[in-house]
């Protein structure tokens, strides 16, 4: 069957613009294209700008639990534990892969902005509840902290697939935007997550300076209460937001075609979800551990100069990010995610190999773990977002997104499961920290080659991908006429005006 004719997708609102043209099926009603182009772009920044937004906060309130175990220590040595420690970090990435499993799916059958909404709820939900967090005895205040998490990490899931899709989708609203599609998303998904980890560690040291440098209840709830704020002051504009143009065309809201698209896209689905599993089981627990790794190596630290110096090596993800958004806009996605897993691997060798000479100058170890870290973000960090909303059509794109970042968080809870007892396994804690970053950089190796041999090199332009899914599902005999949804009742819900 003949695709559908491409030049039919671009009308020339404004020259500068080259806005994509209302549909029967996209708008419902007759509506100027310039009310359409002025709705969609003002959507679409929002959509950029609270995707970052709303990363960042997940970033802030993933790490912020790193920074506050040392002090659960001092305050709590009948509750905490080994074992309650890796719970209290494993809760948050358990709630997110159930969170991004349920919203992927949500965001495809029921829209983006529904999707936000709920995910926002569970988040300040599980903000609150973890701030709160209390119980008869030191260890029933963790598990009630624990389960918060859990609730918490969900709507922080539903993060992922949302602001991933939203992104994508509005920086494919015309050509200019489309050609920097890499370090718009990168900037909006990867670097404002390694923000929020930077800041996390922040706003640790000026609560923990505001009490004096003293290990107190109040310095863990001030730090997980500021996690609050910025979910809840982006909420206004979330529910101000329509949805993509992209997915106004191309939503399918029943009968969706799961067998006819995992046969077409299994492999693209097998590769990112591997990429993303070996990314997350190596960036998550070095990322996590930092300042215990820090705090091993150089004994003499106080909590204050480890939570410090955590949060420099965490400042080196920042320039990875950017410079990977950047190599994705000129040598292309995969290339970008195999070059980085390679230099990320290359880094780790050095550093495991070399680690007993490279500690005896501290500084200089801190900067070596800072660019291992920097070279992951330079890759697959920013590379995943994208190839996993690329690789796959509109109508199912959140499904495929959810997943493989679910696949991804797996990883990422596996690899702080087995990071403490792999270290505790050798002799010595130095040759545990030699351990650890062989096998993490044997992992990225592994990466690379996934990314190369499974993910495929897709075109920019969103709408082909559409086009080609739509030809394959009617050739297929399935009917397509339930594709789309009106702009109109999308707006109904909004504060934009339909007229002008």
């Amino acid at each position: 069957m003949e695709a559908p004719d491409k030049q039919h997708d671009i009308v020339e609102v404004d020259p500068s613009l080259n806005q994509k043209a209302s549909f029967p099926e996209e708008t419902g009603m007759k509506v100027s294209d310039v009310v359409v182009a002025r709705i969609t772009r003002t959507s679409s920044i929002l959509s950029v700008l609270v995707a970052g937004i709303a990363l960042f906060s997940d970033g802030y309130n993933a790490q912020i639990i790193g920074y506050m175990e040392p002090l659960f220590s001092d305050l709590y040595p009948n509750g905490i534990s080994k074992s309650i420690k890796t719970r209290l970090s494993n809760s948050y990435l358990i709630g997110e892969i159930f969170g991004m499993l349920f919203f992927g799916v949500a965001i495809d059958r029921f829209g983006r902005r529904t999707g936000i909404v709920f995910a926002t709820f569970f988040l300040i939900l599980g903000i609150i509840l973890a701030t709160a967090s209390h119980g008869e005895s030191q260890l029933g205040l963790f598990w009630m902290m624990i389960v918060a998490r859990g609730v918490a990490g969900f709507g922080a899931g539903g993060e992922y697939p949302v602001c991933g899709t939203s992104a994508a989708e509005a920086s494919d609203e015309s050509a200019a935007i489309r050609r920097k599609r890499g370090i718009l998303v990168a900037m909006s998904t990867d670097f404002a997550i390694d923000l929020g980890f930077v800041i996390a560690g922040a706003v640790a040291l000026i609560v923990l300076a505001c009490y004096s440098n003293r290990s107190s209840e109040g310095v863990w709830r001030i730090c997980f209460g500021l996690g609050i704020v910025l979910p809840m002051s982006v909420f206004f504009f979330r529910i101000r937001m329509v949805n993509s143009t992209q997915y106004r065309k191309h939503a399918i809201k029943n009968n969706v075609p799961y067998i006819h698209a995992l046969k077409l896209y299994w492999k693209p689905m097998l590769g990112t979800s591997l990429a993303w599993f070996t990314y997350d089981a190596v960036t998550y627990p070095f990322g996590l551990f930092s300042s215990t790794i820090i705090g091993q190596l150089n004994p003499g630290n106080t909590l204050v100069q480890n939570i410090g110096y955590g949060t420099v090596v965490n400042c080196f993800y920042l320039p990875g990010c950017i410079i990977g958004g950047l190599l994705m806009d000129r040598i292309g996605r995969k290339q970008t995610m195999t070059l980085g897993f390679m230099l990320w691997a290359l880094v780790g060798f050095i550093l495991g190999g070399t680690i007993g000479p490279i500690q005896t100058v501290f500084p200089l170890f801190v900067v070596m773990y800072g660019i291992f870290n920097s070279l992951g973000e330079m890759g697959p960090g920013v590379a995943t977002f994208l190839c996993a909303a690329e690789s796959f059509p509109t109508p199912l794109r959140g499904h495929y997104m959810g997943f493989a970042a679910a696949v991804g968080k797996a990883g990422a809870a596996i690899g702080i499961q087995v990071f403490t007892p792999i270290q505790d396994s050798f002799s010595d804690e130095l040759k545990g920290q030699q351990g650890v970053f062989l096998i993490g950089s044997a992992l990225a190796v592994v990466g690379g080659l996934i990314a190369w041999f499974l993910i495929p090199d897709k075109e920019k332009d969103l709408e082909s991908e559409d086009v080609r899914f739509k030809a394959y599902l009617e050739e297929h005999g399935f009917d397509t006429s339930c594709y789309g949804e009106s702009l109109m009742d999308d707006v109904k819900t909004t504060a934009f005006k339909i007229q002008g």
